[in-house]
């Protein structure tokens, strides 16, 4: 059986006349014997207003309720489009997550799947009916429904495909592929055919918004080709998927931008071994993850350690903080959350020296100080002020334009 997997974020199922667009699409891809899952976001903005009124009521809601309330968004998604497609004479059934056997761990929020149970959805394609999966959502092993994270209808999408087997997973959105850099943004962007796991993992972690990074993890785990393309016409987008070899003809594929991080510096840490294991160990079990980590030099056996994380766990992570032994954090935890990251990725800087020297002389010509840098091989990240993001990327891929070809 050839089975794609589809899947269409909240802007291409915004409205009824979207909905049942999308639902003629997947009725199409059917009618060319095809057995189709697809997963679908929450329509628009009904997350958003559903984060308001959970925190209009109150600003700590608890984990549990907040997943349960946040989940409804894409039944009602599912149950829409499913209506959408049998209106057009065609058979299909709406599964939430826990109802498509999909069971993560028990981490609210920011549940991982550990497990899917494919066996009610392959009755169903077997019955020749098209299955409507709600995305972002799944449920525990004691039953509660859980939500994978902001962006986790991509998880969703990829983690069934790879469950399925299926030929290819498809992420339908409002762009039609992956740029170089946000086409919003810089008009010269440049959609690429294809582009390799590796990098896309690096563009998806560093603020491009087209994936989400966690899907692209489970794709190159699984060796799930990924075609990125728009839900609102037939043309070709991006394939995401495994290359032969990292010795790319592009030096650069991608810019990144992400203006939603904060540094938290910790003063005062004393030099001994076992400290920084004691701090990052507790951000860990507080589920924030870490990002760039600057310690600086040792003065008379007292280090401060930097360090950055979504702003969104800023608060938690000072919480976190504050509650190790005095003597870790002796100079106090600052957090600045006016800053941002942007980053050049590209496979093909592993074998070309000079590409940061270039980017750093980019962001020098146009007066852009640096703050905190990262590098992998393929990567180069710059912590910098977050009013100057936009100038960076548009300095940047104006500096390495030809090799974006």
């Amino acid at each position: 059986m050839r089975i794609i997997v589809q899947k269409y974020g909240g802007s291409s199922v915004a409205t009824v006349k979207r909905i049942q667009r999308v639902a003629k699409r997947i009725v199409e891809l059917k009618d060319q014997n095809t057995a189709v899952v697809v997963v679908v976001s929450a329509m628009g903005k009904t997350t958003d207003k559903l984060v308001a009124k959970a925190h209009s009521i109150t600003e700590q809601p608890k984990v549990r309720e907040y997943d349960m309330l946040l989940a409804t968004g894409e039944q009602v998604s599912i149950a829409l489009v499913t209506m959408a497609i049998d209106a057009l004479g065609c058979e299909a059934v709406s599964l939430t997550g826990a109802q498509a056997g999909i069971i993560t761990d028990n981490v609210h929020g920011k549940a991982t799947i550990s497990e899917i149970h494919t066996e009610r959805i392959m009755k169903l394609l077997n019955e020749g009916k098209i299955v409507i999966v709600a995305g972002f959502q799944g449920v525990n092993l004691e039953d509660d429904i859980t939500t994978l994270g902001r962006g986790g209808s991509d998880t969703t999408a990829v983690a069934l495909a790879a469950a399925l087997k299926a030929e290819l997973c498809e992420i339908l959105t409002d762009v039609d592929g992956v740029y170089s850099a946000d086409p919003n943004k810089i008009d010269s962007a440049r959609k690429l055919d294809e582009i390799s796991y590796d990098e896309m993992l690096e563009l998806a972690s560093l603020g491009a918004k087209v994936l989400h990074p966690r899907s692209v993890e489970l794709a190159k785990e699984y060796g799930v080709d990924l075609h990125v393309r728009s839900s609102f016409n037939m043309r070709e987008g991006t394939i995401v998927k495994e290359e032969e070899t990292l010795e790319k003809k592009r030096i650069v594929s991608g810019i990144a931008s992400d203006p939603k991080i904060a540094k938290v510096s910790v003063l005062g840490v004393p030099d001994r071994p076992g400290i920084a294991a004691t701090i990052f160990g507790a951000l860990a079990e507080a589920h924030i993850n870490v990002d760039i980590i600057v310690q600086n030099v040792n003065r008379e056996g007292i280090n401060d350690i930097s360090f950055t994380i979504s702003r969104d766990d800023a608060d938690h992570a000072v919480a976190t903080l504050k509650k190790l032994p005095q003597d870790m954090c002796a100079g106090g935890v600052v957090v600045d959350d006016k800053i941002a990251k942007v980053s050049i990725v590209g496979a093909g800087m592993i074998s070309r020296p000079g590409v940061a020297a270039g980017m750093f002389r980019a962001l020098a010509d146009e007066g852009i100080n640096i703050d905190m840098i990262s590098t992998s091989e393929i990567r180069v990240s710059c912590i910098i002020a977050r009013n100057r993001a936009d100038d960076a990327v548009s300095a940047l891929h104006r500096a390495f334009e030809s090799d974006l070809a």
